[in-house]
């Protein structure tokens, strides 16, 4: 078969599946479901490289792990926030040109962001330190933020959600260097603000109830 199919892509391959299974659940209206999936893809896809170093790879499998990154990327980050869009009211002619700029923001960020680390990654760096733009994982961190405000703002969510995405679609083209990659001690607070976020959510359910 071609492909790869050790433990060094094994993340990426999951997280794909669970920006599947959350396109499935935003499509079915479960919304909040589907949010979990994107968190997933986003935990999956903080480790995915990490685990990928402790592997020595040659020069093929280190390119594949690139364009298989940034494609998983596409779904989870670029499309599922999309399909969470649709699942929450917009779904409307007009919501189009949001859904365009967002997935084509993420795609041209990841078609450069490969561009970019295939030519880094031959020289004695070996990998860069910073983003350019926005990077799409983030959207695993902002979007339950701007979830959040659903519960209160029921009838005019798909308005405040659409706005996030424009602006979110802008940022990842953005061209500044503004955003460092994370340490392992940023890596685990991302996780923590993660739970928190999902807690947060869960218990306002709960006390509007």
């Amino acid at each position: 078969m071609i492909g790869i199919y050790n433990y060094t892509v094994i993340l990426t391959y999951l997280s794909v599946c669970s920006a599947i299974a959350g396109i499935g659940l935003a499509f079915s209206g479960h919304s909040f479901l589907a949010l979990i999936c994107l968190m997933t893809s986003g935990l999956l896809d903080m480790f995915d490289g990490k685990v990928a170093r402790r592997k020595k790879r040659d020069r093929n499998e280190i390119n594949y792990g690139i364009q298989i990154d940034s494609l998983a990327d596409v779904i989870a980050f670029g499309v599922l926030p999309v399909a969470i869009g649709y699942s929450i009211g917009m779904q409307s002619w007009y919501y189009l040109p949001i859904y365009f700029i967002f997935s084509l923001g993420a795609l041209i960020r990841l078609a450069h962001f490969n561009v970019n680390e295939e030519e880094i990654s031959k020289t004695k760096a070996g990998r860069s330190t910073s983003f350019v733009g926005l990077p799409t994982t983030s959207v695993a961190l902002i979007l339950p933020v701007v979830y959040m405000l659903k519960t209160w703002t029921e009838n005019s969510f798909q308005y405040i959600y659409a706005a996030a995405l424009l602006i979110i679609g802008f940022l990842f083209v953005f061209k500044a260097n503004f955003i460092k990659k994370p340490d392992n001690k940023k890596m685990i607070m991302f996780i923590i603000v993660g739970v928190l976020e999902v807690a947060l959510i869960l218990g306002i359910k709960a006390w509007l109830r």
